[in-house]
């Protein structure tokens, strides 16, 4: 695979003193920028390698990544890990997903306190689909959650991808797949309202106690005069495909590299899908001050969860849900993080790129800058590195 010809830290070191200036971000948002723009260059260390074929003996500098969740660059091998894990974890029964958006007129709100506005859309989702599966199926069901804030634009768009088992825990115990006629989990109008009522009443409480209820209610009434959006899609079908589709939604950052075209003077170029016109490939010029606005948004919060576990699919039910359970191949060899990583991909680091076949050795250990001159903030001399 061709390294994309941009990257959102070239973005950083060009216009982020500007943006700095004009939307004062917090210290947090500055020390994740600053951790992205630092990935993979001498400012964080690395080593140096050399091929252990006496006929190449070729030298390669390798630089150490940030690690940031919302860097681009740092996401690849961790997606696949943690798909490869939820393969092995799954239940075999169809699976369902469900996604539930906010309308744009709560995007206000979110921005007061995004850790409590994404707290409460975690808690009213699986809120909603725990209330349907005992409504319906007299079950305790589960999930697995995703929250996203993006839209293909980088806007703030909020909403919370769920995989939804067809099975669930009895009261008494015992396990049960659910479905109607095996084609649908929960009728989505109903669904819709519910978690409507559900999040809005979470808002109003989260606004009462810091006093803005009043100076919101307005934006609250519009949005419960709104019909609400649920979508939940057709089983997902068996274990392989649930890996594929999840692979999509959890380590994702707002916008990857690929998608970033041209960078200039005017601004940043990059590629998004209008779903208003069919899905169709459309470029967008923002200019670097808005651009880095738009993607410091979908920072989150300082610790947040991002993927959680519900009801049967979490922890606590392991014992119980373990019949659902493919058995584990004993047979298999066990592997090494970077043994998995390279079956995983299919590209070996330690492969020598030059001959072929010789192993690149680490030769040379090299260490950290000290106290890197910032563009963000060059009157500061700390590294702010996550």
């Amino acid at each position: 695979m061709e390294r994309p010809g941009y990257e959102i830290a070239q973005i950083i070191k060009r216009f982020g003193s500007d943006f700095v200036a004009q939307c004062h971000p917090n210290s947090f948002t500055l020390r994740t920028l600053d951790a992205l723009q630092q990935c993979r260059t001498q400012t964080l260390g690395g080593h140096k390698d050399k091929c252990d074929n006496e006929g190449c003996g070729k030298e390669r500098f390798s630089y150490n990544s940030c690690g940031n969740r919302h860097c681009p660059k740092c996401q690849i091998s961790k997606q696949m890990l943690w798909a490869e894990d939820r393969m092995n974890d799954a239940l075999n029964v169809k699976y369902f997903h469900v996604v539930f958006t906010v309308p744009q007129g709560l995007d206000t709100i979110c921005l007061l306190d995004s850790k409590a506005f994404y707290s409460a859309l975690f808690e009213c989702a699986w809120s909603t689909l725990r209330t349907f599966g005992y409504s319906h199926y007299g079950v305790e069901s589960g999930a697995i959650c995703v929250l996203h804030t993006w839209g293909q634009n980088i806007s703030l768009h909020p909403h919370v991808h769920c995989i939804v088992p067809a099975a669930g825990l009895t009261l008494n115990g015992k396990l049960k797949r659910i479905t109607k006629n095996g084609k649908y989990l929960y009728p989505v109008k109903m669904l819709s309202t519910v978690f409507r009522g559900k999040l809005l009443g979470k808002l109003k409480l989260q606004l009462k106690k810091s006093d803005r209820l009043a100076q919101y209610q307005s934006t609250l009434d519009a949005c419960w005069a709104k019909p609400w959006v649920v979508y939940c899609e057709p089983p997902l079908g068996n274990a392989q495909q649930i890996v594929r589709y999840l692979g999509q939604y959890t380590h994702r950052v707002a916008i990857s590299n690929n998608r970033i075209k041209n960078i200039d003077a005017s601004g940043v170029t990059f590629l998004f899908k209008d779903y208003k016109d069919k899905a169709r490939e459309k470029s967008m010029t923002l200019t670097g001050v808005e651009f880095l606005r738009r993607f410091c948004m979908h920072i989150l919060p300082y610790r947040f969860v991002k993927i959680r576990y519900y009801g049967i699919l979490g922890s606590r039910y392991k014992k119980e849900v373990a019949p659902l359970k493919q058995k584990p191949d004993l047979t298999k060899p066990i592997e090494t993080r970077q043994q998995r990583i390279v079956r995983l991909t299919g590209f070996d680091p330690c492969k020598c790129p030059y001959c072929k076949t010789g192993t690149m050795r680490t030769v040379e250990t090299l260490p950290k800058i000290r106290s890197p001159t910032n563009v963000l903030y060059p009157n500061v001399q700390e590294n702010f590195t996550v």
